[in-house]
């Protein structure tokens, strides 16, 4: 054999070779299904977990102190909206309810003794200017009786005495007049005084008369306060109001979940909101009911600011050991209310979110005002309650006196 030739290689193995390409065609494959799936379906929807169920937490607080007497709901129960919750002792706001109303009663009587002075300071005026007229004539007598006097002293048919005489006269009748002037003009000023206190209104329209009247009205409201109403329909929550306790006004005593009104605050991380607008449709589903119950339901809104931001102690980037922290805004989904009521949802409950972003022509920003979201009548007392007690205890005083006052006024 020549040493020169060289050796002929081994053919290699065709199955190894195969399986190869197979490995490399389906990673090849996978990649471009990931990047068609990526382009396609994943680009068109932005997901995240970090999502919670948010409601309003309705706190039951009272408008006025007092000890609670009775409790009439508990932690779990549903309540209706205007249904009783909470019940103070009445009977400091019924004692004061009955000193308003006495004091009204006296400032109506006081009133119409205002309204009656006018008579009597007008008959008083009319007096002083009469004992005015008086004294006036007694000083013109007393000047003639002089005048003749001193007329006949040259003759000596009159003594000296006799013209002192007239003279003191004259002095003192002057002084009777000075004295008459000076109380008329002080009847005629307390007639004006006591006028001006009641002219251009009646008893009714006194200004005492209202303060005394919206007084007693104040303290009706009182009484009306001291039971403590559902504001909205929803469920009992975080009661600490216990029996025979003190309480004051604006002290948290229990809270009322409307959980038919919850909604989902999803925290998108910054990077995923530039295809995120308002009314964009959402699917969710939650961790209480797992994957076989979806929810739906729309983008109603984004967070004017990320959670750091508005956070208790928040992030002070401007320090020197800062370091970028991907930062998530709450983005506000609306829930379909049916699904609701089929499957209702606690606050604070777990929500995957997925939002579909194919329709990008809505805003990122509201740019109109909210109409009113939400009100309650739970606190609207019928009024027409007081005024008529009010008006009731104004003619109880008033008696037979009404017409002429108010003809006086």
């Amino acid at each position: 054999m020549d040493q020169n030739t060289a050796p002929t290689p081994a053919p290699g193995n065709p199955n190894r070779k195969k399986a190869l390409l197979a490995i490399a065609a389906v990673v090849v494959f996978g990649g471009l299904a990931a990047g068609g799936y990526e382009w396609l379906v994943a680009s068109q929807y932005e997901t995240t977990d970090n999502a919670y169920v948010q409601g309003d937490l309705v706190q039951i607080t009272p408008q006025i102190g007092g000890t609670v007497q009775a409790i009439l709901a508990d932690e779990t129960d549903f309540v209706k909206a205007g249904q009783p919750l909470v019940k103070l002792d009445p009977a400091d706001a019924q004692l004061a309810l009955e000193q308003a109303e006495a004091q009204l009663a006296q400032t109506v009587r006081q009133v119409r003794k205002l309204y009656a002075d006018n008579g009597a300071f007008d008959a008083q005026a009319a007096a002083r200017q009469a004992d005015v007229a008086r004294a006036r004539n007694e000083v013109a007598r007393a000047s003639d009786d002089l005048q003749r006097r001193q007329s006949l002293a040259g003759n000596g048919a009159v003594s000296k005495e006799e013209l002192q005489h007239a003279e003191a006269q004259l002095a003192a009748a002057r002084s009777a007049q000075a004295a008459a002037e000076a109380a008329l003009n002080a009847a005629r000023e307390q007639l004006a005084s006591n006028r001006a206190m009641t002219d251009g209104t009646s008893v009714e329209q006194h200004p005492l008369v209202q303060t005394a009247a919206a007084k007693v009205r104040e303290a009706w409201l009182a009484t009306q306060r001291l039971t403590l109403p559902a504001p909205v329909d929803g469920y009992v929550a975080k009661r600490t109001v216990q029996l025979g306790q003190r309480v004051a006004a604006g002290a948290p005593l229990l809270s009322v979940v409307p959980l038919q009104q919850v909604w989902v605050d999803a925290n998108f991380k910054e990077v995923q909101l530039r295809h995120i607008r308002m009314g964009q449709p959402v699917e969710l589903t939650a961790d209480a009911y797992g994957k076989q119950v979806r929810y739906t339901g729309h983008v109603a809104g984004l967070g004017a600011g990320t959670g750091a931001s508005f956070a208790l102690l928040p992030a002070q980037n401007a320090s020197g050991n800062w370091i970028k922290v991907v930062q998530r805004v709450p983005v506000r989904i609306a829930l379909d209310p049916g699904q609701l009521e089929a499957h209702p949802l606690r606050v604070g409950l777990s929500m995957d979110v997925k939002v579909d972003v194919h329709q990008q022509n809505g805003r990122t920003l509201a740019t109109a005002p909210a109409s009113n979201r939400s009100s309650t009548q739970a606190f609207d007392h019928a009024a027409g309650d007081a005024e008529a007690r009010v008006q009731r205890i104004i003619d109880a005083n008033l008696g037979h006196a009404r017409l002429a006052a108010n003809k006086a006024g």
